[in-house]
């Protein structure tokens, strides 16, 4: 498509901050696409994802004030079967999902599209560049604990363990945020900014 927006990933394991540098690129003028929350967003009110979501796991998926999260979190983890169903369910939607917002967006120069499993799912492969945000293990454990209060120590641990390390990922990324609460975020935000505005000029 002529005139097609640079499409960027921003990535980095559970509790690595990508939401926070995301947020940082939105208030800088780029539209952000955070797929864990259009995750969220679907499996709570598409009804074809609902109405899945409870043959899968039944009518505790949901209560009074929506989505059973941790429910859902207890019952698909350590347990691949219902987690590789789960993700069949909302993968090709939030893709689907994804797939409109561009459209809406396209006069942007600039996309980012924040996922935790680029890496994981190969699908780095369909962004221009991708953002890896890193951060020590300690803090990250730290970071999760105070936001997912349902999650364990051990759960968090488990989850990094099964996500790809950062010697790993840092050599496929093009830029590098590091989010150790030592090093400004800002200026090294605004140093990706400044040479992806001018890429898409």
């Amino acid at each position: 498509m002529e005139n097609s927006p640079l499409l960027i990933g921003i990535t980095g394991g559970i509790g690595s901050g990508k939401s926070l540098i995301g947020r940082i690129f939105n208030a800088l003028g780029v539209p952000v696409y955070d797929s864990d929350a259009r995750a969220k967003w679907l499996m709570a009110n598409d009804p074809n994802i609902k109405s899945q979501l409870i043959e899968l796991f039944g009518p505790d998926s949901f209560i009074e004030k929506g989505l059973n999260r941790a429910f859902i979190a207890r019952k698909s983890f350590n347990n691949e079967k219902i987690l590789a169903r789960l993700n069949s369910i909302v993968h090709p939607e939030v893709g689907v999902d994804f797939t409109r917002w561009v459209a809406l967006h396209h006069k942007s120069p600039v996309l980012l599209k924040e996922s935790a499993l680029i890496f994981e799912t190969s699908s780095h492969a369909d962004f221009d560049q991708v953002i890896l945000v890193l951060s020590p293990f300690k803090l990250r454990i730290k970071r999760v604990l105070a936001r997912d209060l349902y999650r364990s120590r051990e759960d968090i641990e488990a989850i990094i363990l099964r996500q790809r390390s950062a010697t790993e990922t840092s050599v496929m990324a093009q830029f590098i945020v590091n989010n150790d609460e030592k090093d400004l975020l800002l200026p090294q935000v605004l140093s990706i900014y400044k040479i992806l505005i001018a890429q898409a000029d």
